[in-house]
């Protein structure tokens, strides 16, 4: 078998960093980047590898990519710290990388996301496929602040298993993010030039609402649907309110 590594970023990432650990830990080697924890997520990453680094934070693509160019497999894998490789999943990666054919770089798997322990099959979220298995040498991360793609040099094939996602534990955890990815949206967007004002926040928002709920078939996931539209508005609303207010401040200097 080809060498494989694992990367994962971190922040903060207790108690579920410890699952995710648990379901790489038949990897060859697991790479952690941690970015400033407070909790236990440090130590706890250790129990499992000596290959803990305590970095800054300079947007999620170059985190990302940081954590790649520490590995030494011959393919690598990126998964987030809330995120568990199932034994369905980790065989059908073991056989896809054993077979792969040259020119096939990367695989992709669906994502099954879940709120408050609540599976979610629509709004978006499903199936959400997600490259994350990559050839050595053949992938480069978009330096990307928020929402960075990996960019693979090669054909990326498809599995079926699907990678599980606790994306939030709580309506808090939701609204954090929300806040937080807003704030990051924004930056980037101000970075390329782009401009916004409130009405424009408030078409985007009330949009968002409609394509995740109704569009998306939000609708469908019950009161957890109507949850993630109202957050979904919400954080879109904010990251083009926080654009419009970054120029504002701009023109007053």
């Amino acid at each position: 078998m080809p060498k494989i590594s694992v990367s994962i970023i971190t922040k903060n990432a207790m108690p579920r960093v410890r699952e995710t650990l648990e379901s790489i830990k038949w990897a060859d080697e697991i790479i952690i980047l941690d970015s400033g924890s407070t909790d236990e997520t440090v130590a706890t990453c250790r129990e499992y590898t000596d290959h803990v680094y305590e970095t800054d934070w300079p947007g999620f693509g170059i985190q990302f990519q940081r954590g790649l160019d520490k590995c030494s497999g011959d393919w690598l894998i990126s998964i987030d710290a809330d995120e568990v490789i199932t034994e369905e999943l980790k065989k059908e990666i073991l056989q896809a990388i054993s077979s792969a054919p040259e020119g096939v770089n990367g695989f992709a798997f669906p994502r099954l996301s879940h709120l408050c322990n609540q599976p979610i099959h629509h709004c978006g979220w499903r199936p959400d496929y997600v490259p994350r298995v990559f050839r050595s040498g053949f992938v480069k991360y978009t330096p990307d602040l928020v929402h960075p793609k990996p960019v693979i040099n090669g054909v990326t094939n498809k599995l079926n298993n699907d990678l599980i996602h606790f994306s939030f534990d709580s309506i808090s955890s939701l609204l954090d993010k929300a806040n937080s990815y807003s704030t990051l949206g924004a930056q980037q967007m101000f970075e390329r030039g782009k401009r916004a004002s409130i009405f424009k926040a408030a078409y985007k928002g009330f949009w968002a609402f409609i394509r995740t709920y109704f569009l998306r078939l939000g609708i469908l996931d019950g009161k957890y649907g109507f949850i993630i539209a109202i957050s979904n508005a919400e954080g879109t609303y904010y990251k083009y309110a926080k654009l419009a207010m970054m120029h504002n401040q701009e023109n007053l200097k």
